[in-house]
């Protein structure tokens, strides 16, 4: 349990990777442009978003500098184009502290997204626009008093748009927006979303995942090991899944967040409404 400052590189890096193809998409067809946003854009912009995750644990400079971690998050947000980590990490701490609970943990759809998207094609629909369901929800489950961060969160990325817009162009603009919106819908590394806690096999809410698309999510997969030691850094995942062995190698666990994601558009007896649902207890 101790801090990442190995992430402050890693991200810094996948920032100015961001920065290098705003300006080789700018006068790419629009083709080519939508092309590489999915490709390699929602790739970035996926991976992006697990490392704020990271900084959500203040995992690249420690408990001791927490702000130092705010002011990094809102940093790294500047790719993805929408601004995202201030209220993830306010929101992200109910997730653990209440997992399930309705009213609490922003992590459980509405009942409105049970209801409606139960069929294949209105499920390849949800997860396609999953972004924007991520984003409203709390505004509806859970909604907070907006903090001074983040608002210096939301100046800052518009600030930041309005610059890529001018320096790079639409088409940069257009990328970075679709590379977020592609990259946590419908993608193969976007499988997480699903595979942390829906319940594909009864009385198991939590499934680990341990394949290679771990080294582009900083190791989010190991989702038990996580909310089990989440002042652990992801870096040190495998380590505590090798410790502690004969816990988590017996349990359930997904092998292909592709395969997950077919499986849960095709699935009838999966939808939104699978999950473990607690009632919240006082006030």
């Amino acid at each position: 349990m101790k801090p990442d400052p190995n992430l402050i590189w890693i991200i810094s890096m996948m920032f100015l990777a961001q920065l290098v193809s705003f300006y080789l998409v700018q006068d790419l067809e629009w083709k080519w442009v939508l092309f590489w946003s999915y490709v390699f854009g929602s790739t970035i912009n996926n991976s992006i978003t697990t490392s704020i995750h990271e900084i959500s644990h203040n995992f690249p400079f420690g408990n001791r500098r927490a702000l130092w971690n705010r002011w990094f998050g809102i940093f790294a947000n500047l790719p993805l184009g929408v601004p995202f980590s201030v209220s993830y990490k306010r929101y992200h701490r109910d997730h653990h502290r209440y997992l399930g609970v309705g009213g609490l943990d922003v992590d459980i759809p509405t009942d409105f997204e049970g209801w409606f998207f139960c069929t294949t094609f209105r499920k390849f629909v949800w997860i396609t626009f999953q972004p924007l369901f991520v984003i409203l929800r709390p505004l509806v489950i859970n909604p907070k008093p907006i903090t001074s961060l983040e608002i210096i969160n939301t100046v800052t990325q518009i600030i930041f748009d309005i610059i890529v817009y001018y320096v790079f162009g639409v088409k940069s603009l257009v990328y970075m927006l679709a590379a977020s919106l592609l990259g946590l819908g419908l993608h193969p590394i976007a499988g997480h979303f699903i595979s942390e806690h829906y319940m594909f096999l009864k009385g198991h809410e939590t499934y680990s995942y341990y394949g290679p698309l771990n080294l582009l999510t900083f190791n989010l997969g190991y989702h038990n090991e996580h909310h089990d030691f989440p002042n652990i850094p992801g870096k040190n995942l495998p380590l505590v899944r090798k410790i502690a062995a004969e816990y988590y190698d017996k349990l359930p666990q997904h092998t292909s967040w592709i395969k997950l994601l077919y499986d849960f558009m095709t699935d009838d007896t999966l939808s939104p409404y699978t999950r473990v649902k607690r009632l919240q207890k006082g006030k």
